[in-house]
């Protein structure tokens, strides 16, 4: 890969309620002025988890511009030239995606759903929203620090997959 302008990376979950919108914050911070991140899903739920929006906070992001929002919007005209894609759920991965113009650089980084962590105590959904959290940063954070500019297309997407393929801080590959 070429270094040309800020890479432009969309995370893809189903709802694009939780986990999608957690690694666009990460890695807009971590990643400013190198990439540009985005997030879409293929049945957005139509706006951000509230539990998202509270972690997000807690961490100091800004958090007014985070929308719930298709994938559909990354395949139109007019729409950023994209150069990374990453499904961030199970669900995501399995389905059909859109043909992305320019044939960006995909990877699955699973993560479990906090959103999905309803019947809990209010303690039990915040661990929930941290453990994603965490998992989320940590892979972006391998990502931001990969010589992009020194490896081809074949070595960049082995060590994307070995980054969604790594085991989290708790043991659990994903």
């Amino acid at each position: 890969m070429s270094e040309h302008r800020p890479f432009n990376v969309l995370f893809l979950c189903t709802g694009n309620s939780a986990r999608s919108i957690m690694a666009e914050a990460i890695l807009n911070r971590l990643g400013a002025n190198k990439f540009v991140a985005y997030s879409a899903g293929s049945h957005p739920k139509g706006e951000v988890n509230r539990g998202a929006l509270k972690l997000l906070r807690r961490f100091n992001y800004k958090t007014d511009g985070f929308r719930s929002k298709s994938w559909d919007e990354f395949a139109q005209a007019g729409a950023p030239q994209l150069d990374f894609v990453f499904t961030v759920c199970d669900n995501a991965a399995g389905e059909v995606c859109p043909i992305w113009p320019g044939q960006p650089v995909t990877a699955h980084w699973g993560v479990p759903d906090p959103a999905a962590v309803i019947d809990g105590s209010e303690a039990e959904i915040a661990a929930a929203f941290a453990d994603a959290y965490g998992r989320l940063q940590n892979r972006i954070t391998a990502f931001v620090n990969l010589p992009l500019t020194g490896l081809d297309r074949l070595s960049l997407q082995k060590r994307l997959d070995a980054i969604g393929a790594a085991k989290d801080s708790n043991g659990d590959a994903t």
